[in-house]
């Protein structure tokens, strides 16, 4: 049912006619009650937590992967080498931590905090905090940073933030532009009028919006941290992809020369089983998966099995100015409190 709702949101799919009478209303109430939370906020009749540093929200507007994750860890990459001390807080979905917020450690497992602020964590090394209310989580790494970046929560309006940035996949954009379950949209498309930058996660970037490519980098084993480059892997590869959008990492690999005889994709999130990925696995010499995928198999993973990082990229001059108005922000902060 999964893949037919998102086929009549991103390719028309006849579907969608039959089931317009059932998903329109729907929609219809998501986009009151969506509407009616945020003036909620918007008027003050509830309150938003304000942090003592600037939050940068990196979010988007549709439903599924859009390539945020990989911006996070580029702002924290780039604000970090420009003296900063960012730290990442995220809803850490599907996962049950221990207690609430919880802050990630190098102990800290997927199940416990979530794959994406895993990755996050092991990738940068910066504060990494997860809780479902987000301000919680904020609170818990507030005394060691000096800028907050969320991680999704473009729509969770009880945390105040500075800066806003919408990514949007540039190959499927926003589908059919209707609000979700018809379509897959979280807010309607005026609301990019609002945010402070638009990334186009590639595709074609629109005049306003800063173009990003995902630039992947070597393989790399889960076992032992060798590192292979795609091309040069020898023997038949099975791929797996437990993301937003499997057919992107299936293309990416293609592009680097890698043509799997089997391509397996996965619900975003899915908890993984040894043995599943074993038989998978055998199906082929090397099994090839994404990043984000790994932080979830190390524990009993194969020597054939590696992940494919990849690096977001973006133009330097505008590259420049956003990190620029991130700093500029914190400058601020930093005087008002003086």
């Amino acid at each position: 049912m999964a893949s037919v709702i998102e086929k009549i949101w991103f390719e028309h799919h006849p579907a969608g006619v039959v089931l317009k009478p059932l998903l329109w209303p729907l929609s219809k109430l998501f986009g009151a009650v969506s509407r009616h939370r945020r003036q909620q906020y918007q008027t003050g009749r509830k309150a938003a937590y304000r942090p003592s540093v600037p939050v940068v929200v990196v979010g988007n507007i549709t439903a599924g992967g859009n390539g945020k994750t990989p911006v996070v860890v580029w702002l924290v990459e780039q604000l970090k080498a420009a003296g900063l001390r960012p730290g990442v807080v995220s809803r850490g979905y599907g996962a049950k931590a221990p207690h609430y917020p919880y802050r990630i450690s190098d102990q800290s497992t997927t199940a416990e905090a979530g794959d994406e602020p895993v990755l996050i964590f092991r990738r940068t090394g910066v504060p990494v905090a997860v809780s479902p209310k987000r301000a919680e989580a904020v609170q818990l790494i507030e005394p060691d940073v000096d800028v907050i970046i969320t991680d999704d929560g473009l729509q969770h309006y009880a945390l105040a933030r500075d800066i806003e940035i919408v990514v949007i996949d540039g190959q499927r954009r926003f589908g059919n532009q209707q609000l979700i379950p018809m379509g897959p949209l979280r807010e309607g498309c005026e609301r990019l009028q609002e945010v402070d930058f638009l990334i186009c996660n590639g595709g074609s970037a629109e005049h306003n919006e800063i173009p990003m490519q995902l630039v992947p980098a070597d393989l790399v084993n889960l076992c032992t941290g060798e590192r292979c480059e795609a091309a040069k892997l020898q023997g038949d590869v099975v791929a797996m992809a437990g993301i937003g959008h499997p057919p992107r990492f299936f293309s990416t690999l293609k592009q680097l020369g890698i043509t799997p005889v089997k391509c397996q994709p996965f619900a975003d999130h899915q908890a993984f089983a040894e043995q599943e990925l074993q038989q998978l696995s055998e199906q082929g010499q090397h099994l090839v998966m994404t990043e984000k995928d790994a932080v979830k198999c190390h524990a009993f993973a194969q020597p054939n099995w590696w992940y494919l990082p990849v690096d977001a990229a973006m133009p330097a001059e505008q590259a420049e100015s956003l990190i620029n108005r991130i700093i500029k922000v914190k400058e601020e902060y930093g005087s008002s409190s003086a």
